[in-house]
């Protein structure tokens, strides 16, 4: 039975060893272990100490050994490197009255091939007052173990890749938001989308449910987290506002089967700063049942929404007033005329002595009037309302709604911020020449906005005719306001 056994056997003699423990013992060694690492040749002299009595024939073919002589000859090539701290641990057992001691430990074949081993002694009944015969066993597990190594290289591999990912990723747990979203739908719900709407605080409960399992470095460099506690401790900072209809979305996408997804989304750094994000949303195989674990990769793009909100702000505004362009109030134009509103009030402004100033100051200061002037109606502006610069000393100012009595007070309000504005800077004063329509039952948009400017240049006319003053050569040449007639319109 001993040589048939398929697993390494060695029977072996540990009497001197047990000897060289007593001799220890007398010489006061309480601490086999610290005693046995200030000196690790210490443990050298103990395994030289044990005498094989025998082995079985699986112990040769495992080790590469023609015969037992040959084994027994070339032991310190089989028990090297590796094996000296494993062998410690057993010596360590037995000094503590183990009759029993186990070590995983790695030996070589006599060709230097290594093998991974799971070891197990024990003092043979009979023996346990000299230890003159031990049974080790020895399994061969260097496949078992090179699979392990494989996997922990790979997990290893798989980690860095995560924690190295130049996007954000998370590792989240969805299964609390899957039970809610069954439980909705056993409740009879078919519409999501109606019933989101409404029970909007459905949506908050499912975004509180959401369990984060890790998340990258790349998270924390995003989000301005200092670590995963900081940022976890404080996510009702990052998912908030401006994320909860993007969640309501995807919730909308979930409830409908859809484990993969992909949308731009907005969250918020623990600093505050808003960032547009694109995610990836992605159910992890073998979790679609429970949605255990989801991975969700977030890239920045709040500098390409940046750069985009830019260009649509160039599309649709002037950028040395600020105001909106023509492009602009063209196309408010033609939607208010589809919106067939009850009154709609337009004002044609336009900026006084701008040529003057150009011709006399240069046009950086006739640059910094219309500036001002863009300040002044911006000030003024609430919506529905818009301002737009229509040509290059021009503006008009669409009020939806408004009727003649809401038109003069924006008047009024504008008056009174061109007041400011004058006291303010010390260049030249602003001075518009208004003109004001509001749109008749049946008449165009269009043909209001034509009245408008034809009280405007009346007003403009007027204003001329009051006269010119000359200035010195050191001073530019003012154009001021003159009487004008009542049903013309107000002049700033």
């Amino acid at each position: 039975m001993f040589d048939l056994t398929p697993i390494s056997l060695w029977l072996e003699d540990y009497s001197a060893l047990k000897l060289q423990f007593d001799a220890w013992r007398r010489a006061g060694v309480t601490a086999l272990r610290e005693f046995l690492q200030e000196d690790l040749a210490r443990v050298r002299t103990c395994a030289g100490l044990i005498r094989v009595v025998r082995v079985n024939a699986r112990t040769l073919s495992m080790y590469e050994a023609e015969d037992v002589i040959r084994l027994t000859a070339n032991l310190d090539r089989i028990f090297r490197d590796d094996m000296l701290m494993s062998h410690l641990e057993e010596l360590v057992q037995l000094w503590n009255g183990c009759a029993e001691f186990s070590s995983q430990a790695v030996n070589y074949t006599l060709s230097g091939r290594r093998l991974d081993i799971q070891l197990k002694g024990r003092i043979l009944p009979g023996y346990e007052a000299d230890w003159a015969r031990v049974l080790v066993t020895i399994d061969d597990v260097t496949e078992r173990e090179e699979a392990r190594r494989k996997l922990a290289a790979s997990e290893a591999y798989a980690r860095g890749l995560f924690d190295h990912s130049p996007v954000s990723l998370w590792v989240e747990d969805f299964s609390s938001i899957k039970r809610l979203l069954d439980e909705v739908r056993q409740c009879g719900v078919v519409d999501f989308r109606t019933f989101t709407d409404v029970h909007p605080e459905f949506v908050t409960r499912c975004l509180a449910e959401i369990r984060i399992v890790d998340v990258n470095r790349h998270t924390l460099q995003l989000f301005a987290a200092q670590d995963k506690t900081s940022l976890l401790l404080r996510l009702p900072e990052v998912f908030r506002d401006a994320m909860r209809p993007h969640f309501r979305e995807q919730l909308i996408d979930l409830w409908q089967g859809k484990l993969f997804q992909q949308r731009e989304v907005v969250n918020y750094s623990l600093t505050g700063d808003e960032l547009h994000l694109h995610l990836q949303f992605s159910v992890l195989p073998g979790r679609e049942r429970d949605w255990s674990l989801v991975q969700i990769a977030l890239t920045d793009i709040t500098a390409r929404k940046r750069a985009e909100a830019y260009l649509e702000f160039l599309g649709k505004h002037d950028v040395l007033t600020k105001l909106y362009n023509r492009s602009f109030y063209v196309d408010e134009m033609n939607r208010l005329e589809r919106a067939a509103l009850p009154s709609i009030a337009v004002i044609v402004a336009d900026l006084n002595g701008l040529k003057a100033v150009n011709d006399h100051l240069g046009h950086a200061a006739g640059d910094e009037m219309l500036r001002r002037a863009g300040e002044a109606f911006n000030e003024i502006m609430k919506p529905p309302a818009h301002a737009a610069r229509i040509g290059g000393d021009e503006f008009a100012v669409l009020l939806p709604g408004v009727d003649e009595a809401g038109s003069l007070a924006v008047v009024e309000s504008l008056r009174k911020v061109v007041d400011l504005n004058n006291q303010f800077y010390a260049g030249a004063p602003l001075s518009f020449a208004l003109g004001i329509a509001v749109c008749r039952t049946g008449e165009r948009l269009e043909e209001t906005v034509k009245r408008a400017d034809a009280l405007m240049y009346e007003a403009k006319r007027a204003l001329y005719a009051g006269g010119v003053l000359a200035a010195s050569d050191s001073q530019m040449r003012q154009i001021v306001g003159a009487r004008k007639p009542a049903d013309v319109a107000p002049k700033l």
